[in-house]
């Protein structure tokens, strides 16, 4: 059955169809609308919420004479503000090729990150020009910053500048608040033309010299939840931790198959097992065995809703935030050694060329056998000496079958055309008190690369059963690259005498260009230019394809601890091996997993930029004690402002042209270059290069280098 979400969705994609259509030629007022669309009395509500949505969302606005007025076709854009600590701003809008600048006093109120609607006042060859005519959303729910006494007033300073400069609070509201608390702010009066904006304090995160403060400020800055509801905790407390003999009932029993988990050595949500063997005439029998996760969690339960509000688990420098509680995910869900455990089960029969000849998907119930790591089992497999030799004797056979299925698989992905950017990453170390002392460059092995190839052939399998059945799905969807993108990947790499030949929807195509820098010093700038000309990959509710993987059915499926798009399908694909009907089944989820594969993906994103962000704090504060020291690394990315440099350990920051002052230096936009006037030095991705740390701003998470042959810097360090 529809919930009153789904019905209102519907229905506003279907007006707003027409309201953006050549149809709607003559504007009209709200009952006007009403009544040309034949509304029934009893729709009466549900039309004016639609029409308050869409007027809400800046898709209509209202004319003088109370018209309902697309935007577009006032000449109007829409887009994303932002601004610069001195005031002015630029808005990047989809259907405008370059951002649109905003002066200061063309705000009319608007923030950094508000939606906002926008007209162009202006179109010099300096650039477009424009002003606010609408704030659509804003982008500042949660303001992160320091609560401060100026002049005997309570104020918050905020920690992002380009948001408000200070924040006014009411003093009866700060009782209690120590000076110089990390805390979240709430607007509850905008900023005026010639007034700060007023705000209430929602939480206090602590002291700001305390441990863990800073990381739970990028947290809550996100609005990530970092504490479980009551409801929720309720819930998983209500779960057993063992399996009952109701709970066996329909699955097939899979305890007597050689199982193991290989994570890494500080995993604890084990949500995937497997076992693999020969079988007949050459071919493999692979089983991937994933947490029944949605067995525990309903859907619409508490903990359904929590997982959904979070979308994925967040790994930060200091901690974990689960999607799950600790009950589930390193409990129940997790399936440890050594203990009896719900699993929805892909078990397939693989021959020697790496073509899947058939499948079963089915609930079963498991037990690990061995609980493996990374290092462990590379080592046993890569090393004869192996320490670990003893300890794996039992599951030697099944380690070396699994590495002969790997190197298949891994041959027969690549020969279709899937693209392996091979780029390296780090974690930070932290000692008892939050502060880094070690940055780790993460190397894979082939023990990650069997497991890796494993779970891709699982999440293939599992997309194309169920995209034959015609059920609703959520899908990992990876188009295309944005063809003006492609075309300047094309030349850049041309000019550097490589070939990037046929078309971008072919991925082989970028395949083979990749394979012909492997090795070069041009390896890494290309690689770069090639990864940013794709598209992001997300989440949708139809089959569009990974171009990545070169892919045709993809999906998330092995890891529905701490992802909710594997949870949602979970949920099908247990309605499905239980024999519901297809009808039913599309009538309740069809809907949804659109909703929800949008949700999905911007909840990942977020994910993304706090595990990004907590890792450049931490970076710039390993690195703030050794300002002064030189430095190896390699350009990384040239802008119109500077050259960026990343070092051996990972770490990124910038030389700026006005510290290089052995030359005045042209930044070349096409190939990504820059090259001196006199001296004709010339700077590229990929070169080479040393550099001295000159400063390092834990505040802004900034690094600024300068080139070791800058002499005029080195006599001033």
């Amino acid at each position: 059955m529809k919930n009153l979400n789904n019905i209102l969705n519907e229905k506003k994609e279907k007006l707003w169809e027409f309201l953006d259509s050549s149809d709607y030629k003559n504007y009209m007022t709200r009952d006007e609308l009403r009544l040309f669309v034949q509304v029934r009395p009893e729709d009466d509500m549900l039309f004016d919420r639609v029409i308050d949505e869409l007027l809400k969302e800046g898709k209509l606005m209202l004319s003088r004479k109370k018209k309902l007025v697309p935007y577009k076709m006032l000449g109007y854009h829409m887009g994303e503000l932002r601004t610069h600590e001195d005031g002015f701003g630029f808005v990047k809008c989809d259907d405008l090729d370059e951002d649109v600048h905003i002066k200061r006093t063309d705000l009319n109120g608007a923030a950094h990150k508000d939606k906002v609607i926008i007209s162009i006042t202006s179109n010099s060859p300096k650039g477009l020009s424009g002003v606010v005519k609408k704030i659509v959303e804003r982008g500042f729910d949660n303001i992160i910053g320091t609560y401060k006494i100026i002049h005997n007033e309570p104020y918050v300073l905020p920690d992002d500048m380009r948001i408000f400069r200070k924040i006014r609070l009411y003093k009866k509201e700060c009782k209690g608040i120590k000076e110089d608390s990390k805390v979240v702010v709430k607007i509850i009066k905008p900023p005026g033309k010639n007034r700060v904006p007023t705000g209430k304090i929602t939480e206090v995160l602590g002291l700001k010299t305390d441990i863990g403060t800073d990381i739970t400020s990028i947290v809550a800055g996100l609005g990530i939840p970092h504490e479980f509801p009551e409801k929720a905790l309720a819930q998983a407390n209500t779960i057993p931790l063992s399996i009952a003999g109701e709970d066996l009932s329909d699955r097939e029993d899979l305890r007597d198959v050689l199982t193991v988990t290989i994570d890494g050595d500080d995993s604890k949500d084990l949500d995937d097992a497997v076992s693999c063997r020969l079988a007949e005439k050459g071919s493999y029998e692979l089983g991937v065995y994933i947490a029944d996760v949605s067995h525990y969690v309903g859907a619409e339960t508490p903990l359904d809703k929590e997982a959904y509000k979070r979308g994925t688990s967040v790994y930060l420098p200091d901690r974990v935030i689960p999607m799950l509680p600790e009950r589930l995910s390193n409990g129940i869900c997790s399936l440890n050694a050594g203990q009896d455990r719900l699993a929805l089960c892909c078990i397939m029969e693989i021959d020697a060329k790496g073509r899947i000849k058939g499948r079963r998907i089915v609930k079963g119930v498991i037990n690990v056998d061995k609980r493996m790591t990374y290092s462990k089992v590379n080592d046993v497999l890569e090393n004869e000496n192996s320490e670990y030799a003893e300890e794996y004797a039992e599951f030697l056979p099944m380690l070396k079958t699994m590495k002969g299925l790997r190197d298949i698989l891994f041959e027969k992905r690549e020969a279709r055309g899937a693209i392996d950017f091979d780029f390296e990453e780090s974690g930070v170390v932290l000692d008892g008190e939050g502060k880094p002392v070690d940055i780790v460059v993460r190397k894979r092995n082939i023990a990650t690369s069997i497991i890796e190839e494993f779970m891709l052939a699982a999440n293939e399998t599992v997309a194309e059963n169920y995209f034959w059945l015609e059920l609703p799905f959520m899908y990992r969807s990876h188009e295309e690259p944005d063809s003006e993108k492609y075309d300047m990947l094309k030349k850049t790499v041309s000019k550097m005498g490589y070939v990037l030949r046929g078309y971008r929807t072919n991925p082989k195509n970028l395949q083979k260009l990749l394979k012909s820098i492997k090795g070069k010093d041009e390896e890494m700038m290309i690689s770069r230019l090639a990864l940013r000309s794709m598209q992001q990959a997300r989440y949708t509710p139809e089959c569009l394809g990974h171009y990545g993987l070169s892919a045709k059915y993809y999906c998330h499926f092995t890891s529905p601890i701490r992802r909710y798009p594997d949870l949602f399908i979970h949920r099908i694909i247990s309605l499905c091996i239980e024999g519901h009907n297809v009808n039913d089944i599309t009538k309740r989820y069809a809907a949804e997993a659109s909703e929800k594969a949008k949700g999905c993906s911007e909840k990942e994103r977020r994910a993304e930029d706090a595990e990004r962000e907590a890792v450049l704090l931490k970076k710039t504060e390993y690195m703030a004690d050794r300002v002064g020291e030189s430095f190896d690394g390699f350009v990384s990315g040239i802008t119109s402002w500077g050259i960026y440099v990343q070092l051996e350990n990972t770490v990124e920051g910038m030389v700026s042209y006005r510290d290089m002052t052995d030359d005045i230096y042209q930044y070349d936009e096409e190939s990504m270059s820059c090259m001196g006037e006199h001296t004709h030095k010339l700077y590229t991705i990929g070169k080479r290069v040393r550099v001295i740390l000159a400063r390092a701003d834990v505040y802004t998470r900034r690094l600024d280098f300068v080139f070791c042959e800058d002499e005029k810097y080195g006599n001033n360090l």
